[in-house]
């Protein structure tokens, strides 16, 4: 199984690890689009500031995030697994994962960026600030150009199981998994159910969005399953309490669609 997740815009800082290395990252394949867009962001952040915030959708309150960018060649790196935080990544819980749950992270888990494509959890990577919605001034909107090296190394990473696909639509858009891979792709979805005089009422929020992706994540990995399958997927999650509905493609070489429906996260 692959698990596809987004990053989040909140890293640790820090540490006082060695520099990147980026010819130890995962997915070698993705080097040269990597170089390049490391070279833009860094040379964009250390000259005008105020137009790096402007590219980078910064407020005047992250200002200090375009020098951390102008930086990113001899600041300190860690593993991704350690540099992305927020909702989803605090409930997932790496840190405190049992050694065997542990593991299969490591094997399974690949994070999508604005930056470096695609990196696996244990890739040391500085802490940096560059979404996959930023459009450089040379190599334009990223999430467009990420398609194309993308296409070329993600079937391989993909293997002959199962995509758990639970990034946003920013980080979908830089791979769109084909043909017998999407047929065996499963998009997830986390709906909040209330009930509003009566009536069920369903909708999409944020950080029940996050925290439910990053607690099923962690439940798999800890019970040891391993789905071959988009049904089989949703037999496991089933059987791990959560309550799901599926939609299977009406045509061949599409990818499931799963709304997990959530009414309070524990």
């Amino acid at each position: 199984m692959l698990v596809l997740l987004p990053p989040s815009e909140g890293k640790a800082a820090g540490g006082s690890g060695a520099p990147l290395e980026p010819q130890t990252l995962s997915l070698p394949g993705l080097a040269g689009a990597r170089a390049a867009v490391l070279e833009e962001l860094v040379e964009l952040c250390a000259g005008d500031e105020d137009k790096a915030r402007e590219v980078l959708g910064l407020s005047e309150g992250l200002r200090g995030e375009v020098a951390k960018n102008a930086g990113l060649r001899s600041a300190p790196a860690r593993p991704a697994g350690e540099t992305y935080t927020g909702v989803l990544y605090d409930a997932l819980g790496l840190a405190d994962l049992p050694a065997e749950a542990r593991a299969r992270a490591e094997r399974s888990l690949l994070v999508f960026s604005g930056l470096w494509g695609a990196v696996r959890v244990t890739d040391r990577i500085p802490s940096y600030r560059c979404s996959m919605g930023v459009k450089l001034p040379g190599l334009g909107a990223l999430g467009a150009y990420w398609r194309e090296p993308m296409a070329e190394v993600m079937p391989d990473a993909a293997g002959d199981g199962l995509v758990l696909d639970l990034r946003s639509s920013a980080y979908a858009s830089a791979w769109k998994p084909k043909g017998e891979v999407a047929g065996r792709t499963a998009t997830v979805r986390v709906l909040h159910a209330q009930v509003v005089d009566g009536v069920e009422k369903r909708s999409v929020v944020s950080h029940f969005n996050k925290a439910t992706k990053g607690r099923l994540v962690r439940d798999l990995l800890v019970a040891g399953v391993a789905p071959a399958t988009p049904g089989d997927l949703v037999v496991a999650l089933r059987d791990l309490g959560y309550t799901v509905e599926a939609q299977a493609p009406a045509k061949p070489a599409k990818a499931w669609s799963l709304d997990v429906v959530v009414t309070q996260i524990h």
